[in-house]
């Protein structure tokens, strides 16, 4: 199961650590508006259902804090070897290819111990970021999406 916040339940990007950090960023910045999960590992094995479009989760930072709160705009179930090239442009993590998005997340999520073969099923999720108070936006999280702060408190325009 998923963790929840606030009554949403949390979005995790990637690992721990850089990678998390990274990843929040890019979704911060707009750069990432989608990312993608497997239908058996991470939502199967978890007990989670998949997002829906309106849906609202809580972006996690990589402290395991509140980055951002996100709104799922667009859902689509597909098979591994069929993810678009608009939906990996739309990670927003520079893939030049399908072939080269595939290949990066074959690895990842081999190193997470799960196999992916062709009948694998990729949950494909587009999101904004959704305006939220600025209490919620910390330092850290608008120092990494390249958003002033003055004395802690964020000076982007969705707060």
């Amino acid at each position: 199961m998923w963790p929840r916040m606030d009554g949403l339940r949390v979005l995790e990007l990637g690992t721990p650590g850089e990678l998390r950090t990274r990843l929040t960023a890019l979704a911060l910045s707009g750069e990432k508006t989608a990312t993608a999960g497997l239908l058996a590992l991470d939502y199967h094995a978890e007990g989670e259902e998949v997002e829906h479009v309106g849906e609202h989760l809580i972006l996690a930072a990589d402290t395991g804090g509140r980055a951002a709160e996100i709104e799922i705009v667009r859902v689509e179930l597909t098979p591994f070897p069929a993810v678009t090239s608009e939906f990996a442009q739309a990670e927003g993590e520079g893939y030049r290819s399908t072939e080269d998005w595939r290949e990066s997340h074959r690895r990842y999520w081999s190193a997470q111990g799960y196999e992916v073969g062709d009948s694998s099923t990729v949950v494909c999720l587009w999101f904004r970021v959704a305006p939220f108070p600025r209490q919620y936006m910390t330092t850290r999280a608008a120092e990494f999406a390249g958003v002033a702060t003055l004395h802690g408190m964020c000076l982007c325009l969705w707060c």
